[in-house]
């Protein structure tokens, strides 16, 4: 993929990597700790009328809620950008992620151990498609409640998908998420492929 007004012999490669989970989890809060530009949200406020549609249980702070994406990037060399998509989380805007999924590399689905039951859909989806991802347990105000493997057993998670904790406010920890996932995504291209 080139730039508008770069040097044809120079393009750039991009990759795409979706940022999921359930309603409240952090994907918003994600995307912008780690994009290098100021990340485009689709936020809107919380009104009346999602009363009884939303589930606010365990996330009575929150306000706002993402109605189409996140979207933000990350450069990592002049030869290769990530663009990060993050995908909303109530069940009502699900039918995006069919679109969004389209080329992406892989996947972030982000879990929140006060309501693990909200990632079951994202990981199920990915699963389906056969998109690779990671899971990162956003450990909101550092608090960790749960052991990885307690998470793991509780998500019925495969044991070759990665599991981290993080708190995505943070830039540092969610680079490591990202690099988590990079990391995944090389080991499984060089596995070897069973014999047909």
């Amino acid at each position: 993929m080139g730039f508008a007004g770069s040097d044809p012999a120079q393009t750039a490669q991009a990759v795409k990597i979706l940022i999921a989970g359930g309603f409240g989890v952090g994907k918003t809060t994600l995307v912008g700790a780690v994009s290098e530009v100021a990340p485009l949200h689709t936020e809107e406020y919380l009104t009346r009328a999602s009363v009884g549609v939303d589930d606010l249980v365990g996330i009575d702070a929150k306000t706002t809620t993402t109605v189409a994406l996140d979207f933000g990037r990350i450069t990592i060399s002049d030869d290769l950008v990530v663009y990060l998509f993050g995908t909303p989380g109530q069940e009502r805007f699900w039918f995006m992620w069919n679109d969004l999924v389209h080329g992406a590399l892989g996947a972030v689905v982000l879990a929140d151990t006060r309501r693990l039951e909200v990632s079951f859909a994202s990981i199920d989806f990915f699963e389906s498609r056969g998109v690779p991802f990671v899971v990162a347990v956003n450990c909101f105000h550092n608090v960790r409640d749960r052991t990885l493997q307690e998470v793991r057993s509780a998500l019925d998670l495969d044991p070759q998908v990665p599991l981290v904790m993080c708190d995505a406010r943070e830039r540092a920890e969610g680079r490591n998420v990202l690099l988590t996932l990079i990391e995944h995504l090389m080991a499984r291209h060089s596995a070897p492929r069973p014999a047909v």
